[in-house]
């Protein structure tokens, strides 16, 4: 089976974390936490970066390791480093997905996550983090 290691930020601001809608793909319309690849010789914190700035034209800190996830899709396993990050320059400008919103701690299963992301959730809703 195919493994691929991704980065994901959980962008926070005022007791919301911001989620994206994939806009192509077997997944199309799914939501997720934006981020993507590692490129060789790149850390997760830089790939984490450079995935914001092209996918949202924003910076962003890198603030801390969140969980680190392990799934199994169809096709490919996925391990996926989640970081706690915050906006330090931009407005969050969707160049990549379809649609995004802030949600609140009791709002993040108003949207149909992917499912890897699904157990990121669900570390969110036990930790109370960052809501708390």
């Amino acid at each position: 089976m195919r493994q691929i290691e991704v980065v994901a930020a959980i962008i926070v601001k005022d007791n919301k974390v911001f989620a994206t809608q994939r806009g192509y793909g077997e997944w199309k319309d799914f939501w997720e936490f934006p981020g993507g690849k590692i490129d060789a010789g790149e850390t997760p914190e830089e790939a984490l970066r450079r995935e914001i700035k092209e996918e949202l034209d924003t910076e962003i800190a890198v603030d801390k390791l969140f969980t680190t996830i392990d799934y199994d899709y169809p096709t490919f396993h996925i391990t996926m480093h989640c970081y706690l990050c915050t906006i330090e320059n931009g407005s969050l400008t969707l160049l990549e997905h379809e649609a995004a919103k802030w949600l609140s701690l009791d709002q993040l299963d108003s949207v149909t996550w992917l499912p890897a992301d699904l157990l990121v959730i669900a570390e969110l809703q036990k930790s109370c983090i960052p809501f708390g």
